[in-house]
């Protein structure tokens, strides 16, 4: 089964103009969806965070605006605007915006190379 996409096909669009930000909140928007996995963008409001969870697959962050603080298997990584950090599976991890930010986060299903 296919998923129908979110954005246009052939279409240059800009990332950041796909998620708006919330007062006092995070908004999230799910732009791809597979059987391969997803991609789903987010916009935190300053001092808004994902509380510790785990995904079973690997995961890339791109932070698109902004910096977060991560904690991946209870070591703190930051990451400005322009990195990516990838989070392994079934690895205990949250997330904290501690400005306004934005971050693309890309599910890869399956296996892990």
């Amino acid at each position: 089964m296919t998923a129908k996409p979110n954005i246009p096909a052939a279409a240059a669009i800009e990332l950041t103009a796909l998620v708006s930000y919330t007062e006092g909140g995070i908004a999230s928007r799910v732009i791809a969806r597979t059987g391969g996995g997803n991609v789903t963008l987010f916009a935190f409001d300053a001092d808004q965070e994902l509380s510790t969870h785990s995904a079973p697959y690997d995961v890339l962050v791109v932070v698109l605006e902004g910096a977060l603080r991560l904690t991946i298997g209870g070591a703190p990584v930051r990451a400005a605007s322009g990195a990516v950090v990838r989070i392994p599976a079934n690895v205990p991890h949250a997330v904290e915006s501690p400005q306004r930010s934005k971050m693309m986060l890309i599910m890869l299903q399956g296996h892990a190379t």
